[in-house]
């Protein structure tokens, strides 16, 4: 059990992740769907990447990952880095600036239980040649796997988000923290989780962010670094196969990701081309394509503000919102619900 004793300036900065992290989800995927029983919960994705399993390129990247991360458990933290949201790219830069005395000591935590090989050591001693075929491999498991469903994955971020909003503003910060996770626990000012480590630990200050994911795995992640936030990644349900589409009118009527593009424009206010492409987390090119598709359908209007094309909602396009359902809002079943599935928790 970790126990985490918050303090007013954490307690003040509780905010939710803008969007999903790439490399940090396609690592967490990558894990949890090694567990038959926990990958039974998003057949899809379990498919997929046992499909991909069978093609050469991506045969050799799952293996490769495999091989130098723990089957189970808790994670070297500098795989899951803060920076590098943007983009794949951005996430794999991130993870190649962690000094190798980090590296070292993370790997070699997290090989405690592991048989040394000789790939293993020289990924523990931070060997560029093997930290370049791992980012090559994390690059191939996601464009293969997690980049299919990428849209629809940070759709159903934003609607959990949005769900978990509306029970801050009902039953405040202390409904919101006690509905989080059956495996997270508040009690004013400590917050208990049982995640993959245990300990003791201060706030460090900076606030906590919350990360609703259905890639998570079966357990709670924490991510504590001395003058960062707190980063908290929770596990929420996978929605059922075609739950989007079956549940939400708006993505069925414009595609998955120009749905996005609309509800991100309505969330942040109108964004440029290029901040949209990396909060979607899709190409420039199909940032540009999309806002041009709503733009031509009267939902968007777009302004030139010097060398950047600003992209925000028109009437139509807010009324639009208004009578489209925002999809699933799934949360863990409270024990003795009825006909609720319990949570895996190993």
């Amino acid at each position: 059990m970790l126990r985490l004793q918050l303090g007013s300036a954490d307690l003040c900065r509780v905010r939710f992740a803008d969007r999903l992290h790439p490399v940090g989800m396609a690592l967490l995927a990558g894990q949890w769907l090694r567990d038959p029983t926990v990958a039974a919960m998003a057949p899809t994705l379990a498919g997929r990447a046992a499909a991909a399993e069978g093609a050469a390129a991506a045969q050799a990247a799952t293996a490769i990952l495999r091989h130098l991360l723990p089957d189970r458990g808790r994670l070297p933290d500098f795989v899951t880095p803060f920076d590098g949201l943007e983009s794949v790219q951005a996430g794999l830069e991130a993870i190649r600036a962690t000094s190798a005395r980090r590296v070292r000591a993370e790997v070699t935590a997290a090989y405690a239980d592991t048989t040394a090989t000789p790939l293993r050591r020289r990924f523990a001693a931070a060997d560029p040649e093997v930290l370049d075929l791992f980012g090559g491999a994390v690059r191939t498991w996601f464009d293969v796997v997690l980049e299919p469903h990428w849209a629809e994955l940070t759709s159903g971020h934003r609607q959990q988000v949005t769900c978990a909003s509306q029970r801050l503003a009902q039953d405040g910060l202390d409904g919101l923290l006690a509905g989080l996770h059956p495996a997270i626990r508040w009690r004013e000012p400590v917050l208990e989780i049982r995640t993959w480590w245990d300990g003791d630990l201060p706030g460090t200050g900076h606030g906590i962010i919350l990360l609703p994911s259905p890639l998570a795995g079966p357990r709670p992640r924490v991510l504590v670094e001395e003058g960062q936030p707190i980063l908290l990644v929770y596990p929420v349900l996978m929605p059922e196969p075609g739950a989007w589409a079956d549940d939400d009118s708006l993505g069925r009527l414009l595609g998955a990701t120009r749905a996005l593009v609309l509800r991100r424009l309505a969330a942040d206010g109108g964004l440029t081309t290029t901040v949209l492409s990396r909060a979607v987390g899709i190409s420039l090119s199909s940032a540009s394509e999309h806002a041009r598709a709503l733009r031509t359908a009267g939902l968007v209007a777009s302004e030139r503000e010097g060398g950047a094309v600003r992209h925000h909602l028109t009437a139509l396009g807010a009324a639009l919102l208004r009578g489209a359902p925002g999809g699933p809002c799934e949360s863990w079943p409270t024990p003795g619900q009825a006909g609720g599935r319990p949570p895996v928790l190993p």
